[in-house]
């Protein structure tokens, strides 16, 4: 294999990064401070300012954006999609309450730190280009660099672009501007149609190489899916998309090795393997580097359970999955979904209001009104016992056999319906086995149950044996990890393909795609196990499809759900149903459903989604730094 080469941010250079430095306006391209195009006119210059619009990938730099404007769609993507809440307390990060309960307005933070993000990157881009094509003119690049170079910068643009589109987008076609090298900044509106400019720079990334030599770098295979991604999105095309997604279905990661689908579905997400085959295209992030964190999993650095010194992250309990996406995971007797949306019947049982796990110690002495919870000897990988000290113990009064010093306060019984295994990977429940942490112990993992519910995320979670050399050391959380974010995943490339085909009336409509995924998705060698290591952790059901679909409806009523299930808290659900006109009818059932749990009326008091939430409102602020060129798009 090839030695694996990561696409360096520290390697720029102070006056690469003074280039850009972070007006608040998008529209300022050349802020004061830039060095002096002809300085960088070089090969190494043009590649320096190509790493910086590179390091814009993940949503963030040091003077704009953060957590509010993070690549990784956890806040626009999942949040918004009601597959998570925002996790935490009422009163952190209060400017995503609006953004989950579909309440927000121009003048919410938020919004305006990801349209500065999204043009921070588009200004990057855009400089790159410029003195490339200086450094050709000076003859200091050749004519295949300067094409490598420009394609490279364009193909940016467009990821950059489309980010912006897909918030900010209008029925047309407008709502936001296209700012390419030649933009007059002072005359540039967002009134117009600009998809045929964000599709042709996406369009001009497939000409890349398949192997560019870095892993941080896009290739052909990657830009070959953004491209198909931007042709579904913005214009329905789903016939050109499908010749995209073909060809990229054979492609490479972009060091050229091969992709395809891991054995197991839980592996996907181990920080050691955030550039195996599944990742087309991993956001790199870095750590111990002595970038103080900026390198690595910044923009997530908020979702880890609560827990300090017991939990991973230890701060700051944001990104709780919700009731309804844990549901969604329920597998009839044939261990397939619920596709009539009958799952909510039956709530997954968790452990709203009741106290954590806390062991028995044989060797402590309890006192009047200490409780402990000890294994039910019937079904001890199912269910609790939760005893109370009615008075004080002497060392070794074993609950289970001192009834005089223990009273029995309650069982918990774990959820023994059929479930899909996937679920145990996306979400972290009591009682279950949590990467390498032990047992998820419940409340005490979770901020504030009563706001926010009673599950942890995990998928970007890193393992307590990484701790130190794949988390940051040093800083105020362990949670600046190099888990990077992997945005585009081959099981992400078969789902879109077979949304192609449903949608052209193709080939056998997607089923074989589905298949591919659920069959992957039910290897028992991919199950959480208990830690005997052969008990399943759950009643893991799943199958495949028995019979094809024989109708484009069937068909995507069993891709759409199959992308909830497969991708989910990955940042993708509000883009689907946004491309699917699902926005108002799906994420109102939800929010119906999610208003009734305990912690419901805290999250989404009496809120209604209307036709307007199939997007977000213009930063007020850009309409007043533009004087008005910017039109607010609602």
């Amino acid at each position: 294999m090839k030695r694996k080469k990561y696409l360096s941010i520290i390697a720029v250079i102070t006056g690469l990064v003074l280039l850009n430095s972070c007006n608040e306006s998008f529209l300022e391209i050349t802020p004061n401070g830039a060095l002096d195009k002809t300085v960088l006119a070089t090969y190494e210059g043009v590649d320096g300012m190509l790493i910086s619009a590179y390091s814009m990938i993940d949503g963030l730099a040091e003077n704009v954006g953060g957590w509010n404007s993070a690549s990784s769609g956890w806040v626009y993507g999942s949040i918004r999609g009601m597959e998570a809440n925002k996790g935490t307390d009422a009163g952190d990060q209060p400017d995503i309450n609006p953004i989950q309960n579909y309440t927000e307005t121009a003048t919410n933070p938020y919004l305006n730190a990801k349209w500065r993000a999204c043009y921070e990157g588009v200004s990057r881009a855009n400089e790159t280009i410029l003195t490339a094509n200086l450094a050709l003119e000076k003859g200091t690049i050749t004519a295949e660099e300067h094409e490598s170079f420009v394609n490279q910068a364009r193909a940016l643009r467009g990821i950059y672009h489309f980010w912006a589109w897909k918030l900010w987008s209008k029925e047309d076609g407008s709502g936001i501007p296209y700012v390419d090298e030649n933009t007059d900044v002072k005359t540039v509106t967002n009134t117009t149609d600009v998809r045929a400019n964000i599709l042709a720079d996406l369009e001009a990334g497939t000409k890349l190489e398949k192997d560019m030599g870095q892993i941080g770098r896009v290739n052909k295979t990657v830009m070959q899916v953004f491209y198909a991604k931007g042709l579904m999105q913005m214009m329905n095309d789903y016939a050109a998309a499908l010749t995209q997604l073909t060809a990229a279905e054979n492609g490479t990661n972009p060091i050229g090795d091969e992709i395809g689908l891991m054995d197991n579905y839980g592996e996907i997400f181990n920080a050691e393997n955030r550039n195996d085959k599944e990742a087309v295209y991993t956001v790199q992030y870095s750590v111990n580097d002595n970038s103080g964190g900026w390198n690595a999993g910044r923009g997530e650095v908020l979702n880890f359970p609560y827990k300090s010194g017991g939990s991973p992250g230890g701060c700051c309990g944001f990104f709780n999955p919700t009731q309804d996406f844990v549901n969604s995971f329920r597998t009839n007797a044939d261990g397939l979904p619920f596709l009539d949306n009958s799952y909510n019947d039956v709530k997954v049982t968790n452990d709203q209001g009741l106290k954590p796990i806390k062991p028995w110690e044989a060797d402590k002495k309890y006192f009047a009104g200490d409780y402990v919870t000890v294994a039910d000897p019937a079904d001890p990988y199912r269910a609790t016992r939760h005893y109370i000290v009615l008075a004080d113990s002497t060392i070794g009064d074993d609950p289970l056999s001192s009834p005089a010093v223990w009273d029995l306060d309650f069982t918990y019984i774990e959820y023994a319906g059929n479930l899909d295994p996937r679920l145990d990977w996306s979400a972290g429940r009591r009682g279950l086995p949590y990467w390498d942490w032990g047992l998820h112990t419940g409340l005490d993992w979770i901020r504030d149950q009563s706001y926010s519910g009673p599950y942890s995320p995990k998928k970007q979670v890193y393992k307590q044996s990484q701790e130190g050399t794949l988390t940051e050391v040093g800083s105020w959380t362990s949670g600046y990890t190099a888990n990077g974010y992997r945005m585009i995943r081959y099981a992400d490339l078969l789902l879109l393909k077979a949304e192609c085909e449903a949608m052209t009336g193709s080939d056998d409509l997607g089923f074989g795609e589905v298949n591919r995924i659920r069959a992957r998705a039910a290897n028992t060698a991919g199950f959480v196990y208990e830690d005997d290591g052969t008990t399943p952790a759950a009643n893991y059901v799943i199958a495949e499809y028995p019979t094809p679909w024989g109708s484009q409806d069937e068909a995507m009523t069993a891709i759409k759900f199959e992308r909830k299930l497969e991708l989910g808290q990955e940042g993708h659900r509000y883009y689907d149903l946004q491309r699917w006109g699902d926005v108002v009818t799906e994420l109102q059932r939800i929010m119906d459903y999610e208003s009734t749990m305990e912690w419901g009326p805290n999250l989404y008091s009496n809120t209604t989604i209307g036709p307007e939430d199939v997007n977000f409102p213009v930063p007020q602020r850009q309409i007043d730094i533009t004087q008005g060129a910017i039109v607010q798009n609602r």
